[in-house]
This record gives structure tokens, C-alpha cells and sequence, in this order.
């Protein structure tokens, strides 16, 4: 049996980190989630627990959590939701100098979420449309300032969708999104979760946008064997793109992974490619593994099928991204940055879905003995 576990996190050296120049920034949007309090349907429910839920804000709460200082930047209204984003924020340690105030009267985005039981799935209801977010525009954030110190630019695909879904005439947060690269300093990564939503809009659409950023913009990119066989027709192994796109949980050989990543760094030209496995047995009990490859042909795979009781799957794959970015950010060298990052990232998504609600509230300490359990045999795996 393994005893010793390679990377102790509670150990690393932060000290080159500094809270007031934060080394990962994030903007996209953040929504308001509806909860029922009282479970009941959604459609019965007179009670609701409040919260706060969005792809690039997990990230940084994650990364904030685990010692990163971190930066979050989105576009919300100067009232009450706007004010509770900010605090919540700030609470988990993110700097929120730079958000943009809408006028009072502006929307932000919404989400009533209905946890589901086997065999009922959960169902989430989207109100996206015309939301403050979606149109942080250029000229409204002092990027050159924001990301004077940062190491890492962090987006997803959801943020370029909702120009889209709101039907407007042109893409405010990518064009906001060109002007931050062009201010960003010499060294600073960018990364991006491919993330679709087909309620934002289809997959041509998606296509059309994510295509030329992925080939001209992105360092790191974390995704899924399905969306990419799905949106760029690729087979992995003896798998074609079109059994992955009618089933995506499908296993694959690490050969056969290896190949497909490196089709991936070589079609869009990027550092690191980052694929997480979710595999559902039920509604309460799934089981997880992650892998990531760069352009050096470093290549590492979770050393096992990890079972999760989940209570709130939601937020799981970015505390996952954040545990993998965290791993990218504090190990220089690429081989160990990749198995850091996969060791980190599968402990922290395992955690995250046994709480409800979309932020990862976790601790260091927490995250390394988990991790410390998996070497040690005591983490549950299943055999591959």
C-alpha cells in the first residue's frame, strides 16, 4: 500500500500570493437560486431558500478557499441581489473592486432549482434573458487594473451564450472579453470551460463562437469527451462521435483518451486540454474521474472511479476546476502541475457535492484528507 501522499496542500507556499493583487480573475454571470424550503414541486412551493449560483463565480470562491487570491467581475444591479452578491463574495475572501452597478431596476438572472430522487431527475428553470450580466460591455471594467497581477483569466462557454439567448444585435461580454485579453499582462494564462447550454442557444451558434476563441485565446481548456464529440465530430478510439453523442458516459481506454486530448491541443493550438468523467447510476449516487494532457505530452488520469452520495450535484464541476487550476498555479513543474491539479480537483468536486447549494464551503484541510484518504486506500474507489 502507497503511505505517502504526493502533494500536502495544507504545506504548499502561498506566500508569493498577495490578497490585494489577486493572481485569478473570473467574470461571467451569477444568478439568483430558488430553493424549495419546503419540498414541494416548484409549482406548489410558497417557500424558498435563497442563493447564488454561476460557473465563473464557484471558480473563484474554490481558488479563494484554497488560498488563491482571487478577483470575480460581473455586471449586477445596485440593489438588494446585487448587494448580496458582493457580500457573499467578499465573505469567501474574493475582491469585487471591480464590479459593474447596473441602475436599480435591471434583472439578474435566475434559476428555480427542484431537487430530484431516483427516478426522478432534478429540474432546474432558467430566467436568463436580458439579465445586467449579459451586457457588460467594453469600457465599463478597468481591465489593464484588474488584471495587472494575474496569472490566470478564467471564462466559460455560458458567458458568450447569453447575448444570444436575449437576442440582441451583438455579444457585449465578448467584446468585453477581447478588450480584458488585450489588457491582460505577458504570462497570464487563459482558461475556459467549454460549458454548453442548450437553453442559451443551439449548437451551431455555439459552434460559430466558441471555435475561433478556442483556436486564438485559450491556454487551458476543460471540457467533456461529449461536447466535443458532439460539436466537433471527433471519435475517441474504436468510439464514434455519434455513440458518444447518444451516450456520454461512455469509458475509454487511457490510449484511446490520450490520442483524443492531443487532437484537441493540436485542433485549437492549446497548452492544456481537461476532461471530467460524470457517470450517474442513480440520482443520489454517481462516480467521477478527471483527466488532463498538455502540449508537452504530460499526460495523467484519476487513479480511480470515485463514488460520490451526492446531495447537489450543482457547482460540482467548477469546484473541480478550481481544484485543478489550484494545482496548476502552485507546482512549477508541468507533470506534477496536471497530477496536482487532477488529485485536488477530484477531492474538491467530491466534497462539494455532498453540500447543497452551488459554492464549494470547503477548507483546505478538508480537501488534503480526502486527498490523503484516496492514497491511503480509505477514499472509497471503485475499480476501473
Amino acid at each position: 500500500m502507497i503511505d505517502t501522499v504526493p502533494f500536502d496542500i495544507l504545506k504548499d507556499d502561498l506566500t508569493g500570493y498577495d490578497r490585494q493583487h489577486p493572481a485569478f480573475v473570473s467574470f461571467g454571470e451569477t444568478m439568483i437560486r430558488d430553493t424549495p424550503a419546503d419540498n414541494e414541486r416548484i409549482e406548489r412551493t410558497r417557500q424558498v431558500w435563497v442563493s447564488l449560483g454561476g460557473s465563473e463565480l464557484t471558480v473563484a470562491v474554490m481558488l479563494s478557499r484554497l488560498g488563491i487570491p482571487s478577483t470575480y467581475i460581473t455586471r449586477i444591479p445596485d440593489n438588494p441581489f446585487g448587494w448580496m452578491l458582493r457580500d457573499i463574495a467578499q465573505g469567501q475572501g474574493v475582491n469585487t473592486d471591480h464590479l459593474v452597478w447596473a441602475e436599480k431596476n435591471e434583472l439578474m438572472g435566475r434559476y428555480l432549482y427542484e431537487l430530484g430522487r431516483t427516478p426522478r431527475a432534478g429540474i432546474a428553470w432558467y430566467q436568463r434573458k436580458y439579465s445586467a450580466a449579459s451586457k457588460l460591455g467594453t469600457g465599463m471594467v478597468d481591465w489593464e487594473n484588474a488584471l495587472k497581477d494575474a496569472r490566470l483569466f478564467h471564462t466559460s462557454g455560458i458567458t458568450f451564450g447569453l447575448s444570444t439567448h436575449s437576442g440582441y444585435d451583438r455579444n457585449y461580454l465578448l467584446e468585453a472579453y477581447h478588450e480584458a485579453l488585450a489588457a491582460r499582462p505577458g504570462g497570464c494564462l487563459v482558461g475556459m470551460d467549454f460549458n454548453y447550454r442548450s437553453t442559451l442557444w443551439s449548437i451551431e451558434q455555439c459552434r460559430q463562437v466558441m471555435t475561433p476563441i478556442l483556436k486564438e485565446k485559450v491556454d487551458i481548456l476543460v471540457t467533456t469527451l461529449g461536447d466535443m464529440a458532439q460539436f466537433y465530430g471527433l471519435s475517441c478510439g474504436n468510439v464514434t462521435a455519434e455513440t458518444i453523442g447518444r451516450d456520454e458516459f461512455i469509458r475509454v481506454e487511457d490510449a484511446d483518451l490520450h490520442d483524443f486530448m492531443q487532437r484537441l491541443i493540436e485542433m485549437f493550438d492549446i497548452k492544456v486540454v481537461a476532461l471530467t468523467f460524470r457517470y450517474p447510476d442513480s440520482h443520489e449516487q454517481h462516480r467521477w474521474e478527471s483527466a488532463a494532457m498538455d502540449n508537452q505530452g504530460h499526460f495523467h488520469r484519476s487513479t480511480s472511479l470515485w463514488p460520490i452520495v451526492l446531495w447537489d450535484r450543482l457547482g460540482g464541476g467548477d469546484a473541480w476546476t478550481g481544484g485543478f487550476y489550484y494545482g496548476l498555479l502552485t507546482e512549477e513543474d508541468p507533470a506534477k502541475a496536471l497530477q496536482k491539479g487532477i488529485l485536488v480537483g477530484d477531492a474538491a468536486t467530491r466534497l462539494k457535492q455532498t453540500l447543497m447549494y452551488d459554492l464549494p464551503i470547503l477548507s483546505r484541510q478538508e480537501v488534503q484528507a480526502l486527498m490523503r484518504a484516496d492514497v491511503l486506500g480509505g477514499g472509497k474507489q471503485t475499480v476501473r
